[in-house]
């Protein structure tokens, strides 16, 4: 999914971020919030995640348009005890609630060296890396994860961010069910060829949900009334920041992961058909220059979703 176009067109991130930013307003939501989560969608693209880059802004809107999420939410503080905050998504998609709980789990890990936000009553809330880097970029370590209600077989995002100092930052970002996307005959021995990964795999999947969602507390009875109302709304999101000098002076730590980098970098084969070894979260880092410099890669299924939202919103293409 994340493997870059063979064809394309090249779309310049300012009238893309413009571009959905206008279509996110005509679904029906207030320009600052049409504006953030537009931003973390083109950040997405820039960085390569085509999976959760603008493309998905298609169905966001028309689950706005079609009553599925509230397009003009009350996203307000539920209760702050300590190092945590919850916060109400009330119905909408989890980029503003989420990037608010991020920003305050970052506050109160540098009063209480740790800090945890959580959201419930909430849509997709797109990549986990959006949050994470928050943290990161605030000076913590990151992890987030999320998940929905009643998804016992779903495959809840899950993302650790690790603050680099002169190396990039090292961000695991991705679905906690490993074995996802290898379905199909060619793979069903791998359960008799490689047993303790499957069971691996189903207890990273269990834990990433149930701090994911049922942490938050989606699942109380005020739950019901949410998703009734808000059919799309049936997620959690949370988000927990370390502050990294409780424990070791920040260049130190960051010292450490530049080191450990280039020590793998060292003593490490790259896996067949590449020829150097990248640590998560590398690769985007190296995908964004070239795309704010020459334009985002943009295929057919991005340009796709670009032309359905032309077209039921009256926008002109961000390449026209």
């Amino acid at each position: 999914m994340n493997v870059p176009p063979k064809r394309y067109i090249l779309v310049q991130e300012s009238r893309l971020l413009a571009f959905v930013t206008t279509c996110f307003e005509k679904a029906g939501l207030e320009s600052s919030h049409a504006g953030l989560i537009s931003r973390l969608l083109v950040n997405s693209d820039l960085r390569g995640v085509r999976s959760h880059g603008t493309h998905i802004a298609h169905s966001y809107c028309m689950d706005f348009v079609n009553g599925n999420l509230n397009p003009r939410p009350n996203v307000r503080t539920l209760k702050e005890s300590g190092a945590s905050t919850v916060i109400d998504g009330d119905g909408t998609l989890g980029y503003l609630p989420m990037v608010r709980a991020a920003e305050s789990a970052v506050l109160h890990a540098k009063e209480y060296n740790v800090g945890l936000g959580l959201v419930p009553h909430i849509g997709h809330y797109g990549s986990a890396g959006h949050y994470t880097r928050i943290c990161a970029e605030g000076g913590c370590i990151g992890f987030s994860a999320q998940s929905g209600r009643n998804e016992s077989r779903g495959n809840p995002p899950i993302c650790f961010a690790i603050p680099g100092g002169d190396e990039p930052d090292v961000v695991l970002d991705g679905g906690s069910d490993l074995f996802g996307p290898y379905q199909g005959p060619e793979y069903e021995d791998l359960f008799t060829r490689i047993p303790a990964v499957f069971f691996k795999n189903l207890g990273f999947m269990t834990v990433s949900s149930l701090l994911g969602g049922g942490l938050t507390g989606f699942s109380l009875p005020e739950g019901d009334a949410i998703q009734e109302r808000w059919a799309s709304a049936r997620f959690g999101g949370m988000v927990l920041a370390i502050n990294i000098e409780a424990a070791v002076p920040g260049e130190i730590f960051r010292a450490e992961v530049d080191r450990y980098t280039r020590e793998l970098r060292a003593i490490c084969e790259p896996i067949p058909g590449t020829d150097r070894l990248l640590l998560p979260g590398h690769i985007e880092e190296e995908r964004t220059a070239p795309h704010r410099r020459e334009g985002i890669r943009f295929g057919e299924q991005e340009q796709a979703a670009m032309t359905a939202l032309h077209e039921y919103f009256g926008v002109a293409l961000p390449w026209d």
